[in-house]
């Protein structure tokens, strides 16, 4: 099918270019408001009546129209990215604002920072009516047109900001507008916001997960360890945090079961990440995750002194970070026999 395009012109997500920050710090301060968001936008395809009653997901009549690749939605000509794409994520879980709560959504992610480019001015109306017709045109609705307001942005961790600064916006001190896109078997989320000189936007595709890990089992771990000292396991972990999705129990079961049988082995648990976001952010995020294993282990009855943590980053990638393929093998917890 033919990408869906209003004589808009195609862009990639990117990272904010070196003069525009996400907010943080005294722009938080300075977007301090009362907690209730403002009011929806009338005109909206139910925008006002989402913040009174509470949006719905269900209200929204399923779309059927003709739809390209993802992201589906390209700029207004005269708009674009000014930095690398940001690489587009099979997985993630993203907040989108509805008007009256932050609507968590699981999905393939894509998002982009949006500037004019050279030789136009940027236009925030502009931008924003193309985009709404753009998305109303495939049967794409409205859902808000508001503030996020200080009690529901307090709920999102600095981890969200250094993963989509390029897409979320200003959203400390400028209204959001979150469009849906509902079809029979998915639902598609667009979020933009914007000041007078850029904006951004995140689109979400939701979708089951689908686990692709495989259980290692404890006889497979023993012989790896015995040949090559070392064995990776893929130990599944929220999004940008140390806490151990309960699916990857299973594989710490094992590895319980390992320690076990052996009483005299100990174990180096060693983290890994890819390379989405900053050096720094990842070392610490790859140490974190170190830890949350070996404590499951200590919980489980191994002893602490059999068990070390240490986090590496994303300084000992084993796949080409360009691909989402290559950067799961790279977010992985590995066991170095000590």
């Amino acid at each position: 099918m033919a990408l869906a395009t209003l004589a808009l012109t195609a862009c990639g997500g990117a990272d904010r270019p070196d003069d525009a920050e996400a907010s943080t710090g005294p722009d938080r301060m300075a977007a301090a408001r009362a907690d209730d968001a403002a009011p929806a936008d009338t005109d909206a395809d139910g925008g006002a009546a989402a913040a009174q009653a509470g949006f719905d997901v269900e209200s929204v009549p399923v779309s059927d129209a003709p739809l390209g690749e993802f992201p589906y939605f390209n700029l207004p000509a005269g708009y674009g990215n000014p930095n690398s794409p940001k690489p587009i994520l099979d997985l993630d879980r993203v907040p989108f604002w509805t008007g009256d709560r932050l609507e968590w959504v699981e999905g393939r992610a894509f998002q982009s920072l949006i500037r004019a480019e050279r030789g136009k001015n940027f236009s925030q109306f502009e931008l924003k009516k193309n985009i709404e017709h753009l998305i109303t045109s495939v049967g794409g609705v409205k859902v808000t047109d508001s503030r996020i307001p200080q009690s529901a942005l307090d709920t999102l961790d600095d981890s969200y900001e250094v993963a989509y600064s390029a897409g979320h916006g200003d959203i400390y001190n400028n209204p959001v507008q979150t469009y849906l896109v509902r079809r029979a078997d998915r639902n598609i989320w667009v979020h933009v916001c914007s000041d007078t000189a850029s904006a951004g936007w995140i689109i979400v595709e939701s979708q089951p997960f689908q686990a692709t890990a495989s259980l290692i089992e404890v006889d497979a771990m023993k012989q790896a360890l015995d040949a090559d000292g070392r064995v990776a396991l893929q130990v599944n972990f929220a999004t940008d945090k140390a806490d151990i999705l309960p699916e990857s129990r299973p594989q710490l079961d094992q590895v319980i079961a390992l320690l076990q049988d052996d009483p005299a082995l100990a174990l180096s648990i060693e983290g890994h990440t890819d390379d989405t976001g900053g050096a720094d952010h990842n070392m610490a995020l790859s140490d974190a995750r170190a830890n949350a294993v070996v404590q499951a282990l200590v919980d489980a009855g191994i002893s602490r002194d059999r068990l070390q943590a240490e986090g590496f980053g994303q300084t000992r990638p084993v796949a080409d970070n360009g691909s989402e393929d290559g950067r799961a093998q790279n977010r992985r917890v590995e066991l170095v026999k000590r």
